[in-house]
């Protein structure tokens, strides 16, 4: 079962999502929310697989309410929108459905059928890399820098579910066969990819290569202390110590 909370400050919005779910026998509704804060605390405690999530709510967006809860819970998210000037662009551009305000039941049922071809397809899935996509096009909205100067988080698996790692969350970086694992929050986790495909997507100015198979968070280096083999050791404030050639020694010491 897919379990479902739908998310529109409209109580006959919601009502009109509810009653046409009845008919997907695979979508369990768990829970409802009339705004952002309560949404963000509902999928905090509830962990859906999917939210319909209205795009203008009071108390903060739709967009604002993925920021918030992307550290614990990583949904796969269809959105709710009377207004195309948010959604339409962005999801059109990134893959992730969305139902504009008034839609029928055959277009929510053609949505639903996208969420279970996403979440049949587990790793990599294309909603993630949308959500973060509409996270990067909110804080451009605000004034950030563009989305592909660096990499500013990745979507990351946790057990059955998915976390939104913030790269000044990272502290180091190593390989790991097809994988790469980044270590924060006091544990690690394993992406599919290489070390020069990752290596080239972060800002030079956040983090340095160590090693050809280790990457530091530049803020986490305590100390660097040379070795009697030539190479060096990289303390970081975490105590944990390592490895760092000689050849390398320049990009971190820069």
């Amino acid at each position: 079962m897919i379990r479902t909370l739908v998310v529109d400050d409209e109580p006959l919005a919601r009502e009109g999502v509810r009653v046409r779910l009845e008919s997907e026998r695979d979508i369990a509704l768990v829970g409802e929310a009339a705004d952002g804060p309560a949404a963000v605390e509902a999928i905090r405690r509830l962990l859906p697989d999917l939210v319909v999530l209205d795009v203008q709510m009071p108390g903060m967006d739709g967009f604002e309410v993925l920021a918030r809860v992307a550290d614990t819970c990583l949904p796969a998210v269809v959105f709710v929108t009377a207004y195309d000037r948010y959604a339409l662009r962005a999801f059109e551009v990134h893959a992730l459905d969305y139902l504009l305000k008034p839609f029928t039941a055959a277009r929510l049922h053609d949505a639903m059928d996208r969420v279970r071809r996403e979440l049949e397809r587990d790793d990599d899935r294309a909603g993630l890399s949308a959500v973060m996509g509409l996270l990067d096009e909110r804080e451009r909205g605000a004034g950030g820098t563009p989305a592909a100067e660096h990499a500013r988080r990745w979507a990351v698996k946790d057990g059955e579910r998915y976390l939104m790692l913030r790269a000044d969350e990272v502290d180091w970086i190593e390989a790991a066969a097809n994988y790469v694992r980044f270590h924060a929050r006091d544990t690690s986790f394993l992406l599919r990819g290489t070390m020069a495909a990752v290596a080239a997507t972060l800002d030079p100015r956040q983090f340095a290569r160590i090693h050809r198979s280790t990457i530091v968070n530049i803020d986490r280096v305590r100390e660097v202390r040379p070795e009697w083999h030539g190479d060096f050791d990289v303390v970081l404030t975490g105590g944990q110590v390592l490895r760092m050639s000689r050849r390398y020694r320049g990009a971190l010491l820069r």
